[in-house]
Formats: C-alpha cells, sequence, structure tokens
C-alpha cells in the first residue's frame, strides 16, 4: 500500500520529528545564473568566529514569533537519531546521508533542533476524494538543525557537504536506524540567501511501489555556526512532484544568527 511508502519516505525525510507522525498514522531571490550548484561564499581570511554555546543557540533558534505561518516545535532530545545510526554504503557519502536524517555533520561543540510545519493548502471547489487529500498533505515539513564548531570546523561541514554532492550526484544508498534507504539522485541546487556561505542539494528518494520522493537538503554557514534544514512535502512524497523551498523560513532563522 501506499501508505507504507509514505511512512518510510516521512522517516527518511527529516529524523525526529517526523517520526511522531509516522507513528500517528531568502529574502529576495538571487537571480540565476552560470554559478548555480556551486558554494555561495563570501568567506574572507577573518579570524575564525567563536563558536555559540549551547544556551547561545537556543536564543537564537527559530521561534513561533519568527514566521508568519506553519508551526516551529522542538525536537526533543529522545527523539533524535545518534550520528553513529546513520551509515552510508559509500564513505564520500556520508555527510549528505546525515545531513537527509537531520544529524549534524562533523563534532559540533553545541547543538539545537526545530521543526517545522507549513500550512496545508484548501483543496479546490469540486475537488475529488484524493484531490482534496493531497491538498492537504500539500505542506512542508523541515527540521532545522544548528550547529556551533571551533577551529574551522563550521567551513569544513561546508566544504564537506558540497564535495559529498558532487561525488554522489548519481545516488547512494544509506542505513538509518536499521532500515536501509536509497537515494537516487543528489542535484546540487541554488542555495537560498542570508549566510556567508551554503550549500542547496535535491535528493530523491526510491521509497516502495516505485515511488520517487524529492527532498530538498540546504546547509549554510554564518560565523562559527552551521544552520541545516532538511525539508520534505507529504503530498510530493505521494506524487513524486518537485516543491520549492520554504526560503522564508531559512531566512527567519538565519537572520537570528546575526
Amino acid at each position: 500500500m501506499r501508505t507504507i511508502a509514505v511512512r518510510r519516505t516521512v522517516l527518511a525525510a527529516s529524523a525526529a520529528a517526523f517520526a511522531l507522525l509516522v507513528t500517528a498514522c531568502g529574502g529576495a531571490e538571487d537571480k540565476a545564473d552560470d554559478s548555480k550548484g556551486k558554494t555561495e561564499s563570501s568567506a574572507s581570511a577573518a579570524p575564525a568566529a567563536k563558536a555559540l554555546t549551547a544556551a547561545e543557540l537556543e536564543k537564537a533558534a527559530l521561534a513561533q514569533a519568527d514566521v508568519k505561518d506553519g508551526k516551529v516545535t522542538k525536537v526533543l532530545a529522545a527523539d533524535d537519531i545518534a550520528a553513529d545510526k546513520v551509515k552510508a554504503k559509500d564513505a564520500a557519502c556520508q555527510p549528505l546521508a546525515h545531513l537527509q536524517m537531520g544529524v549534524p555533520a562533523g563534532s559540533p561543540a553545541a547543538t539545537v533542533k526545530r521543526s517545522w510545519t507549513g500550512e496545508p493548502e484548501k483543496p479546490a471547489a469540486g475537488a475529488s476524494t484524493d484531490e482534496a487529500l493531497l491538498a492537504g498533505l500539500g505542506a512542508e515539513k523541515m527540521i532545522i538543525t544548528l550547529a556551533s564548531y571551533e577551529d574551522g570546523g563550521a567551513e569544513q561541514v561546508i566544504k564537506d557537504v558540497d564535495a559529498a554532492a558532487g561525488k554522489c550526484a548519481g545516488g547512494f544508498t544509506y542505513d538509518a536506524m536499521g532500515e536501509p534507504f536509497k537515494i537516487l539522485s543528489a542535484e546540487k541546487t541554488e542555495a537560498p540567501g542570508g549566510a556567508d556561505e551554503a550549500v542547496a542539494v535535491t535528493a530523491v528518494l526510491a521509497a516502495e511501489e516505485d515511488m520517487k520522493t524529492p527532498m530538498k537538503l540546504v546547509v549554510a554557514r554564518k560565523g562559527a555556526t552551521v544552520a541545516s534544514f532538511t525539508v520534505t512535502n507529504f503530498a510530493a512524497a505521494i506524487t513524486g512532484e518537485d516543491f520549492d523551498f520554504p526560503t522564508a523560513v531559512s531566512d527567519a532563522q538565519l537572520g537570528k544568527l546575526g
């Protein structure tokens, strides 16, 4: 049944916050140019920024008042996924496997997580039952991970994800919590603005019954902090159609990082 496929897709797409749902059932756009797919960077030779503490990350994390729509919640530690529970078959693809599961890369000094769920669409007048269902599922779900790093670790995270996106563009496989997952493709796309440097990837997950589910993965660095965004859309999990990354949410989060 498609329900099974959706359940596995949801699990792969987001890590902790999605598990609850599974159990129950920027700013201005940058103009596209030849730099599409490359790491956006304004990094300089300035001294490395200081890593934020856990308390400082909590203060900088997205809050309900920061967004105009959707719901922001905390991701409980008990619902989190440990890094050692996610293992890519090809080590070169490990950064993307971690990003897809909402696991911070490297060895962060401190981390916090938030979940944002957008508002579903209203079905059109005269919509069929299936069309109404898809409209109701047409909302993005995002896991936001903030991680601070010492000694240039944040810059290394961006480099590692960028390298993985290039090496693993043709797809890769990984295990998460004992479950196998297959990524059919990982295409670098234009990253949202508002960061010192960022990498964006649209990954296509192979689900059951020949379903292909797109996901949006972004890592964005501001100073010594990396904000990771893992996004899926419940309707896209069923139809396989692409969807837009919610830049208003990433803009709000990156804006709080200074």
